[in-house]
């Protein structure tokens, strides 16, 4: 992938460089909350060999993203199949993030999603990307609102990919943009 180069931000592919902050966002508990699951190293490093290979692939993907001023990797950010059918038709590209929470609250994901947005809708040609999350995260939901998705209510589903040993987890929101709107929102 040609890195992405926000106004304060550097979308690029994982570097060894990034191992130790990819475990750290995947065994936190804070960054973790609404997932039934924590990495340790080696399913942590496994992980993000699985995003380097598929952002070299297809160019987009969960990529690093990192500070410009300071060459820091904070997390991710990116574009990818969607992979929940039958909510979302197969080929569907969602948007989703994830950073270490020191990071939070500075609207990174915010700079760093519209930089997806833009890329998915004028370079790929998309005409709709969606994001979901656990009905209760709301920091993920007000972050698919600031960007201009609208929720679709008639897509909540349950996620089968969620164990039955956490429950709470199950119920997710979908949240849906189209690139007409995001043209409409752009002028």
């Amino acid at each position: 992938m040609r890195p992405i180069r926000t106004e304060r931000l550097i979308l690029r592919n994982w570097a060894e460089r990034d191992r130790d902050l990819f475990h750290r966002i995947n065994s936190n508990e804070r960054v973790m909350e609404f997932f039934p699951f924590r990495r340790d190293r080696a399913a942590a490093d496994a992980k993000m060999d699985e995003f380097q290979d598929a952002v070299d692939r297809d160019g987009y993907g969960w990529s690093a993203v990192e500070i410009a001023a300071s060459g820091e990797c904070i997390g991710f950010v990116g574009l990818n199949l969607a992979e929940i059918e039958p909510i979302a038709p197969a080929g569907t590209i969602e948007i989703g993030w994830r950073l270490a929470p020191e990071f939070w609250g500075r609207g990174y994901v915010k700079e760093a999603a519209e930089a997806w947005l833009a890329y998915g809708f004028v370079t790929l040609g998309l005409t709709e990307i969606v994001s979901f999350a656990v009905w209760n995260n709301l920091r993920s939901t007000a972050v698919m609102e600031r960007l201009g998705m609208g929720r679709d209510f008639s897509g909540d589903f349950d996620n089968s990919r969620v164990p039955d040993t956490h429950p709470q987890l199950k119920r997710h929101v979908l949240y849906r943009l189209t690139a007409e709107d995001w043209r409409k929102s752009r002028r």
